[in-house]
């Protein structure tokens, strides 16, 4: 498996409620899907929070409200946030395909509500064991992450997986 992704941690990045796909990354950038391209591109009609992503150090750990990644079913949002060097998507809510495409992609999202946190704030987030801290003792308990849905985040995405699966199907 690759880098533990049982316990994350990020730099906060304050992005709010409603932040949909088109926001995440603009529909007229989907003509490629290079992860690096894309993820120059991360919230390039939201200055304000483009302008923050990239003086926050990384990782950056995304800390939003309610309804993080409405919109389209795009995966490309997913991918440009990893490539602009987001860990982990902490939110109130999720769209459910945003939060379905960021599990098969490799992306820990957690539901929680961390209006406390401040941005630059680092923030750890314990998959397993369903706790999330933060520099300023901000602390929650949260469900913790199936072993089903670890094994995904670990291997980096359903692809690899499915990857890891058939290559130990072809050993036996």
């Amino acid at each position: 498996m690759g880098v533990s992704v049982m316990r994350v941690r990020g730099y906060a990045l304050i992005v709010g409620n409603d932040v949909d796909t088109d926001t995440i990354i603009p529909a007229r950038y989907l003509h490629r899907s290079e992860p690096e391209w894309l993820g120059e591109h991360v919230f390039d009609d939201a200055p304000g929070i483009k302008g923050r992503l990239n003086t926050t150090p990384k990782p950056v750990a995304i800390v939003a409200g309610d309804g993080f990644g409405y919109g389209s079913s795009r995966e490309h949002a997913v991918v440009a946030l990893k490539a602009a060097g987001v860990a982990v998507v902490v939110a109130k809510s999720f769209h459910r395909i945003f939060y379905r495409n960021a599990i098969n992609n490799g992306l820990p999202v957690v539901e929680a509500d961390l209006v406390e946190v401040r941005d630059c704030e680092l923030v750890l987030v314990d998959l397993a064991g369903g706790t999330i801290t933060a520099s300023s003792g901000c602390t929650r308990r949260i469900k913790p992450i199936p072993p089903q849905i670890l094994e995904i985040l670990e291997c980096g995405g359903l692809k690899e997986v499915l990857r890891k699966l058939a290559s130990e199907h072809h050993r036996t």
